[in-house]
């Protein structure tokens, strides 16, 4: 553990705010919620998950509902296996290799007349796995460092809203520089920053569909997620401090957690354009996931102050849309190709802003409102995203099945994105970390073996996930300008450069599902 002195002038502090409701996160946060993993069974992550228009798997009730009204059966299956991080290191409640549980669910089939069916399902499935370890250090650019920033945003004028400092901010403000908050900044040399992010967010859908004379398939999916995010970063810095000589590094420790629950509704439809072919089009259309959220933190410096808050929120994802294909050649080859589409700039942290009870009813409900500033962020921060999902099965045997698949997520961040700390947000002021990352494309190749036996079939798959991003400790370039003791003007400021980190893990995936 690194170790903080702050000898002669900082004794022990403990406070704990509780947070105004009208509080919501900021950009970099709700992106990380609104981001899903591409898991399910193995058959669909074998294939890239480019099962939309194929069907008869029941991950497609979450993708393309219509999907399971392929279903001539009825089927149970659950999955588990290893997500394993190639690159980083193990740190506190963070590993580099973690089980998981990613899949149960059961589809119930019924003949309605001689070519169609009704079906019902129910699929649980791990929408996102936050298990990750984020490891960054670098040289400070001309004596960059979180608590020069402070002092910057103070001469601006930051500080002084209706929101009050960050927790960040009152930190360094209130307890490293001096008494009258004068410009005498300490500089730092370097900085270390290691965060394990933990968690996962649970994805329950519930699924009616079913088909016209075996050519048009319709489906509808209700689904609930249940959010359990934890984050605990520690970011060190080594300072050059001239005015106190006896200072010679800080910690600053964050413990974060989100939980809380959101539903969305999911329509699809796939159909045969010529009736003697076994080509299909699949489209489909999702509704911004509703979430509810609370939010809970800890920051502290060192072992001499910290400060927390509880608060709830509210958070709406973006619509999605998906267009995909399929084909099959007899009873040996399956071909599927699936695109999707998603403006992650109308990501929407809203603020709660009055419960509401009716005494008649017994039931109450909350009221929310859009953040304009954090929102007008969020449009010039985040982007379109696409995402393209190619997949073949090769069955050389009728209880043997081979496949192979590959993604492409177009990235979700401006190449020049940054986390503006000078936002005049409740996002913003009561931030308890500064750091962000621009991730870049991820890019995903899988390949899988099914073996049937019976009314049991066996699945495996592999996964390849790679990604490259650009990790910053606070924003970069923030300046101001002062009059100095001889009325000259002088100008203060703060840099920082990306350093490249990865998120390359592998996942191997194991569904044993039952037919009856």
């Amino acid at each position: 553990m690194k170790k903080i002195f702050l000898f002669g002038f900082v004794t022990f502090v403990a406070m704990q705010a509780q947070a105004q409701d009208n509080i919501n996160l900021d950009t970099y946060i709700g992106a990380q919620l609104a981001t899903e993993d591409l898991n399910g069974t193995a058959r669909y992550v074998g294939m890239g998950g480019a099962l939309e228009a194929l069907g008869a798997d029941i991950t497609t009730m979450a993708s393309n509902p219509a999907g399971i009204g392929l279903f001539r059966h009825n089927e149970v299956s659950g999955s588990f296996g290893l997500v394993m991080q190639q690159d980083g290191k193990s740190f506190q409640d963070g590993s580099k290799t973690n089980a998981s549980f990613d899949q149960l669910g059961i589809v119930l089939s019924s003949r309605t007349g001689r070519n169609s069916y009704l079906n019902f399902g129910f699929n649980f499935h791990k929408s996102r796995n936050f298990d990750y370890v984020l490891s960054a250090a670098d040289k400070a650019i001309n004596g960059s460092s979180q608590n020069r920033q402070t002092t910057i945003k103070g001469v601006r004028g930051d500080l002084d809203t209706y929101w009050g400092e960050s927790q960040i901010d009152y930190l360094y403000y209130n307890m490293i520089e001096e008494p009258d908050h004068s410009l005498s900044t300490v500089d730092a040399k370097e900085y270390e920053f290691d965060r394990a992010h933990t968690g996962y967010i649970g994805e329950y859908d519930f699924n009616l569909s079913g088909n016209i004379n075996n050519r048009v398939f319709l489906g509808l999916t209700v689904g609930v997620k249940d959010v359990h995010y934890s984050a605990y970063s520690e970011y060190f810095e080594l300072l050059n401090s001239i005015t106190t000589p006896s200072l010679t590094s800080v910690l600053i420790t964050d413990d974060h957690h989100i939980t809380g629950t959101g539903f969305d509704v999911k329509a699809g439809v796939i159909f045969r354009p010529v009736e003697e072919s076994p080509f299909r089009l699949g489209l489909s259309v999702s509704t911004p996931t509703f979430y509810r959220l609370k939010t809970s933190n800890t920051t502290r410096i060192g072992d001499v102050a910290q400060m927390g808050y509880d608060a709830k929120f509210a958070f709406y994802t973006p619509w999605k849309f998906g267009l995909s294909a399929g084909h099959t050649i007899g009873r040996e080859v399956a071909l599927g190709v699936s695109y999707e589409l998603a403006d992650y700039s109308t990501n929407d942290m809203r603020a709660i802003t009055e419960y509401n009870y009716d005494e008649w009813s017994g039931y109450g409900g909350y009221e929310s409102c859009s953040d304009p500033v954090m929102k007008r962020h969020t449009e010039k921060t985040l982007k379109t995203v696409s995402t393209l999902k190619l997949g073949a099965e090769y069955k050389p045997d009728s209880k043997l099945a081979i496949r192979l698949g590959y993604n492409y997520v177009s990235p979700m961040y401006e190449e020049n994105g940054v986390r503006d700390q000078t936002l005049n947000s409740p996002g913003t002021y009561m931030a308890s970390s500064t750091d962000y990352t621009n991730w870049k494309a991820t890019h995903r190749v899988m390949a899988g073996a099914g073996f049937t036996f019976d009314n049991l079939r066996l699945d495996v798959a592999y996964q390849c996930s790679l990604r490259n991003g650009d990790f910053y400790p606070f924003m970069n370039g923030l300046s101001a300008q002062y009059y100095d003791a001889d009325n000259k003007l002088q100008t203060l400021t703060n840099e920082c450069r990306g350093i490249s980190v990865k998120d390359n893990r592998h996942q191997l995936l194991c569904t044993l599902t039952y037919s009856f």
